[in-house]
């Protein structure tokens, strides 16, 4: 069938079976028709259908042809020709559908080549090409979506099923971050640490990226802040329960003993991927997965990015006459984004604002930048450290949004830190006890001013702190 003739039947069906319009239109755009003619005579069955919420006849449709302004005479007529030509015809529903589909996914793909070539050329002044690949993924990514909602009633045991399902989670070897997890953290999820600079940002995700290389998975760690062998240097610190210092003066029979265990101990690899700061998005993320997939047959089970506030965008350029806001938001929705397509967690961090450098009580308020970045991780928790808790060799992990669980159960907790060996472990329950964890005690939920230690029993270390 050619282009022309799967356009002509198109614009039939779309005046003529209502069951075909109403699952079709939402993926048809004006810019597939080639034709003008074509093309207005879709825009004209988008309108009534918008304003009526009913099927054109092709009357009405000649009726609202012969009002526009924009058209010559000979225009006009070739367009209600075009219209009394479309006559109802008997075709399989399916068949109609699947090439409806082909008809727009090829389109698509046509459309976002032909924007590429303007990008290079520079005729496209908003996007860079960086931008290319993105379009391109979006366009061979079209298909028609023909499901129309949950039925509450009908899709009753469907959902039990789902509820009973088991869920495959990527574990922390960290007991409360299970529980507020409830096991772990789910595919295609972007989780946030906030905290100022030096709290421990680089340290949880190095801590994690350890213990899920030793669970057997394959992790990726992406660097924007420092160097790939400082990361390792710190993962090699993690995993041989070392300091840093020790590190640098073992000798090298013993670290090669050190490195044989590990391997032994985990079918997992873990790749560390170091960018220039600033310099890198998205797009460069997801070349570097598709290379290390062809190259090494390596394909993440987790991802890490350190950190998102130094990522690159793809959508603007880096002088971009944007805010920070629309920035930040947007490098946030497209590490979400990249979650979904690659079906794994990632794991980034963000720096507080000026104020939550000195605080000891972090809220959403003190994300650095943009407020829309909380608005788009799946999870997002501050991690604070007092002058108190370094005493104590410990640090305060506050929730501050939660889509896995109720983000008042455990709204605060206590972990140990160990920095010389970039080590977090669980401490003693009588830690956890001395603070509120329940939120029960507590008037706002996102936003929390309250004593560290509520109307219960106060930590003597702990008298003064407040999260």
């Amino acid at each position: 069938m050619s282009t022309q003739t799967i356009e002509r039947t198109t614009l039939t069906h779309l005046i003529h079976n209502e069951n075909y319009c109403r699952k079709v239109i939402p993926f048809i755009k004006s810019d597939y028709f080639s034709n003008r003619d074509e093309k207005i005579v879709f825009e004209e069955i988008e309108k009534f259908l918008e304003k009526y919420n009913s099927l054109p006849t092709q009357e009405a449709l000649s009726i609202n042809v012969d009002n526009r302004k924009d058209l010559t005479d000979d225009e006009y007529q070739k367009i209600v020709e075009l219209i009394g030509s479309l006559n109802k015809t008997e075709v399989d529903f399916q068949w109609l559908h699947d090439e409806t589909e082909k008809f727009c996914k090829d389109k698509a793909i046509y459309n976002a080549v032909l924007d590429g070539i303007k990008i290079i050329d520079g005729k496209d002044k908003q996007r860079t090409p960086e931008a290319i690949p993105s379009i391109l993924s979006d366009a061979l990514a079209v298909s028609f979506d023909l499901t129309v909602g949950h039925d509450y009633v009908e899709d009753g045991l469907n959902r039990y099923d789902f509820y009973h399902k088991k869920e495959d989670k990527v574990k922390f070897d960290l007991d409360y971050f299970n529980k507020i997890t409830k096991g772990g953290l789910p595919q295609k999820t972007l989780n946030i640490a906030l905290a100022g600079t030096g709290v421990g940002k680089s340290l949880f995700m190095c801590h994690v990226a350890s213990s899920v290389l030793m669970q057997g998975k394959n992790v990726l760690y992406i660097t924007l802040e420092m160097a790939e062998e400082r990361i390792a240097e710190r993962i090699d610190a993690n995993l041989m329960n070392i300091t840093i210092d020790d590190l640098h003066t073992l000798p090298k029979k013993m670290f090669e003993n050190y490195l044989t265990k590990i391997q032994k101990k985990t079918n997992g690899k873990l790749i560390i991927k170091e960018y220039p700061t600033a310099s890198a998005h998205v797009g460069n993320f997801r070349s570097l997965i598709k290379e290390l997939a062809l190259k090494r047959s390596f394909r993440p089970d987790i991802i890490f990015v350190d950190y998102l506030n130094i990522c690159a965008s793809s959508r603007f350029r880096g002088n971009a006459n944007v805010g920070s806001y629309f920035y930040i938001k947007a490098i946030a929705e497209e590490l979400r984004g990249l979650a979904v397509e690659t079906n794994v967690p990632i794991v980034s961090a963000t720096q507080t604002t000026r104020s939550g450098f000195v605080s000891s009580d972090i809220g959403l308020e003190d994300t650095s930048e943009s407020f829309g970045l909380p608005a788009t991780a799946d999870l997002m928790f501050a991690l604070i450290s007092t002058e108190e808790l370094e005493d104590l060799n410990q640090i305060c992990v506050k929730q501050l949004k939660n889509r896995y669980n109720d983000p008042t159960v455990n709204k605060r907790f206590i972990l140990g830190i160990d920095r010389a060996k970039m080590r977090l472990y669980d401490v003693e329950q009588q830690a956890q006890k001395d603070i509120v964890d329940s939120g029960q005690e507590e008037d706002e939920v996102v936003f929390d001013n309250t004593p560290f230690a509520g109307k219960g029993k106060k930590y003597e270390k702990f008298s003064d702190l407040k999260v």
